[in-house]
């Protein structure tokens, strides 16, 4: 069974930093497609980045380009989101998702991943 723990949520002003870490365990971490998404209250989730197997290629949404970036290593079993420039619009639970599949034509589809962790709380106060 395939476990993803997210932390690194909190509070912070618009304009700050924040890192997000997902700790894979149970499956071939390196084997997995692994996604970040975000619901903010209301609203749907929705895709924020996503990384293949080998760190290459990486995919963001067009909301998080320039301001997110995300990472892998794969000898720890972590992705990482740092976010940088956050907005209070960025305020959401942000979920780590990982899959085994490799279609990037659907790497930002929430239905895609099997695997997703509970989510850790982001929220920026402006």
């Amino acid at each position: 069974q395939v476990t993803l723990v997210e932390s690194g949520g909190g509070l912070v002003q618009a304009g700050d930093s924040l890192r997000l870490s997902c700790a894979v365990s149970g499956g071939t971490f390196s084997a997995l497609v692994m996604g970040w998404f975000r619901q903010a209250p209301g609203k749907e989730r929705e895709f924020v980045a996503a990384i293949s197997w080998s760190g290459l290629p990486r995919y963001y949404a067009d909301s998080v380009k320039g301001r997110f970036s995300i990472s892998r290593d794969n000898a720890k079993s972590t992705v990482v989101l740092q976010m940088m420039s956050l907005k209070p619009e960025d305020t959401a639970v942000y979920f780590c998702a990982g899959d085994p599949k490799h279609r990037a034509a659907s790497i930002g589809d929430v239905g895609y991943y099997d695997y997703w962790g509970q989510g850790t709380q982001v929220t920026v106060s402006s």
